[in-house]
């Protein structure tokens, strides 16, 4: 899929998943009350480890390369949730960008690489006054995009994904929190047309993001 069918403005994505946040909860708890929802930015590294398990596809179906290693990069991003009336289990949507671009491959020069995350978190936490630890796991969609360069031409792709966090809160106020987390991110990438017509490559995205952020609860 092309570049400009594919990128979308991430405060967009934000919005859709925080709505599917609302009708989940609406379908499947139709009188709970909310005890707490915030709004949350964050920014931190991600600690990519590469595209590994290469694999060539179209014409070049049946090829293996050898692992895309990349760079460590900047990741950013922003997150909105609820908490149910127990105060133990929520649900979150988030959505964070990364450019973790590909590096030389011996000779051949790097590649531009970057990846918009959308996910939707189902949460669990402690509700401590001060301190409130928490895991989660979610799905969604990644965003990737491939640049032009000497040996590959632009290309994009939306591809299923899955995270796991955990992380600690740490409220300054009644209804301000910092927090630190760390998160995993995986998907399959699939550029059907970087090379050449119909010779492209897949390949496994994983990455390792250690953030920090605000949280306003209301």
């Amino acid at each position: 899929m092309k570049n400009n069918e594919t990128q979308k403005p991430i405060a967009s994505i934000l919005k859709w998943f925080v709505g599917i946040n609302f009708l989940i909860v609406l379908v499947l708890f139709p009188n709970v009350v909310f005890s707490e929802s915030y709004v949350a930015g964050h920014i931190g590294v991600n600690f990519a480890d590469r595209l590994d398990d290469v694999k060539g596809t179209g014409n070049l179906f049946g090829l293996q390369a050898q692992d895309f290693d990349l760079k460590n990069s900047l990741t950013y991003g922003a997150k909105a949730g609820h908490f149910f009336n127990d105060s133990y289990f929520g649900l979150e949507g988030e959505v964070f960008h990364t450019s973790p671009h590909i590096k030389n491959l011996g000779n051949i020069p790097g590649i531009h690489f970057r990846a918009t995350s959308a996910m939707v978190n189902t949460i669990l936490r402690y509700p401590g006054l001060t301190f409130q630890p928490y895991i989660g796991f979610g799905g969604g969609l990644v965003f990737a995009h491939i640049d032009d360069s000497a040996t590959t031409q632009s290309e994009s792709d939306v591809a299923g994904g899955w995270n796991a966090l955990a992380g600690l809160r740490v409220f300054l106020t009644p209804t301000v929190a910092l927090f630190t987390e760390y998160k995993y991110t995986a998907a399959t990438v699939r550029f059907e047309d970087t090379f050449a017509a119909n010779q492209g490559f897949e390949a496994d995205y994983r990455a390792q993001h250690v953030l920090m952020g605000l949280s306003y609860h209301f």
